[in-house]
């Protein structure tokens, strides 16, 4: 709203209550005015009542020319009540103009009012419109750089908002970047990695091959393939992790069948599976359909039902998964201790050591710390959620729901 437009609406109430207040004052004049007349004639006619009572009728004659009313009653007092006279009778005509006027000066002051206090809203609304309008481009991130529109009561609101945007789009680029750099350097990390890894498996390869002559021997070199294994897994865990960040991993989006997907997850641990001692159950509960990238989703389930696995050596790994119209929820128990109260809000953070973390940093499994954050990535990305919490019996239960698309 601008300057001009101020004046116009300051203008508006000025007029509107000038006025108001003109017609309340010149109603009230006229009936003072009025007043005063008829208690003049009213003062007049009693004295010369007084003095010669036999003019009664002459002066009622004149009285009911002059008023066109009536001249019933002889009563001495209140001479003109008496005669059937009150003070609108000595209101000549200019007085009744004036009353008009008066009314029609408050009329067009209620008016003027109206139309200026529709105006002044109606003017407020647009700029609350505009403010509007350019907070959803913000949102959507199409804002462009906000026009000033002039001074007035928005003006400072809408200074502000226009910090508080530039602001939060550097903040966003500023986090943007950091991610980038982040992904870089995790990037950077796996390759560095992986030259040491290579050297250290080669070597570990001709080791193999040469003639052991102790027992203690051989048991060193599987904890050297075991240690060089999970060195693997965290450079490839590690490069994932960088292209999850950086958006460059693109997910093929297509129907997956659940129960499939749960075989061929389990599938991929048979071998642990069995040499653990550990059963999995996957109940099938009919045909359901998820839209999702197969490998990427079956990557995740995969840490999943591991981690439940190596806290449930010789027991069961129990599957589920049900559909409504919002989402499909797959759940994934196991029969062991559950987690430690403390670290369930922390469990799928990158490298996090919780309360039982063992010596080389596991968490219920977690392997290097990696496998549960990865998890968490894959589903989000595909419009999911996943969580984990402790089963009132015992035991501890992952909960997977991927959302509609």
């Amino acid at each position: 709203m601008s300057g001009r437009k101020n004046l116009v609406i300051l203008f508006g109430f000025v007029a509107a209550v000038s006025l108001i207040s003109s017609a309340v004052t010149v109603m009230l004049i006229s009936c003072y005015y009025s007043r005063l007349q008829f208690d003049l004639v009213n003062v007049i006619c009693g004295e010369v009542l007084e003095q010669e009572p036999e003019m009664k009728h002459i002066v009622s004659a004149a009285l009911k020319e002059y008023t066109g009313g009536n001249a019933d009653g002889v009563a001495m007092g209140d001479v003109l009540s008496v005669l059937g006279y009150d003070i609108s009778d000595f209101s000549d005509s200019s007085v009744t103009y004036d009353i008009m006027f008066a009314i029609t000066g408050f009329l067009a002051g209620i008016v003027l009012f109206a139309i200026t206090y529709t105006f002044r809203n109606n003017t407020e609304a647009k700029r609350i419109e505009e403010l509007s309008d350019y907070l959803e481009q913000v949102n959507m991130g199409k804002a462009v750089v906000l026009s000033v529109s002039g001074e007035d009561l928005f003006s400072k609101l809408e200074d502000e908002i226009y910090k508080t945007v530039t602001f939060l789009y550097q903040t966003k680029d500023a986090a943007v970047q950091a991610k980038n750099d982040f992904a870089e350097n995790l990037s950077n990390i796996a390759h560095q990695i992986k030259t040491p890894i290579t050297a250290i498996s080669l070597s570990l390869q001709t080791l193999s091959e040469m003639p052991m002559k102790k027992e203690y021997e051989k048991d060193r070199i599987e904890q050297i393939k075991k240690q060089l294994n999970r060195l693997i897994h965290l450079e490839e865990s590690l490069l994932v992790l960088s292209r999850l960040d950086a958006g460059a991993l693109m997910f093929q989006k297509e129907d997956v069948d659940v129960f499939t997907l749960l075989v061929l997850a389990a599938d991929n641990l048979q071998e642990l599976f069995a040499d653990s001692g550990t059963f999995i159950d996957i109940p099938e509960s009919g045909e359901m359909a998820v839209t999702a990238d197969l490998n990427w989703t079956m990557e995740a389930v995969i840490n999943v039902m591991k981690n439940c696995m190596e806290h449930n050596a010789g027991g069961t790994v129990h599957c589920s998964y049900g559909q409504n119209p919002l989402y499909t929820e797959i759940l994934i128990w196991d029969e062991g201790d559950g987690f430690a109260k403390e670290d369930i809000p922390h469990l799928f953070k990158r490298f996090y050591r919780g309360k039982n973390a063992d010596a080389g940093g596991n968490i219920r499994g977690s392997g290097i710390g990696i496998g549960l954050a990865l998890s968490k990535e894959i589903i989000e990305h595909q419009n999911g959620t996943i969580r984990a919490k402790n089963l009132p019996n015992g035991g501890a239960c992952f909960e997977i729901r991927l959302y509609k698309q």
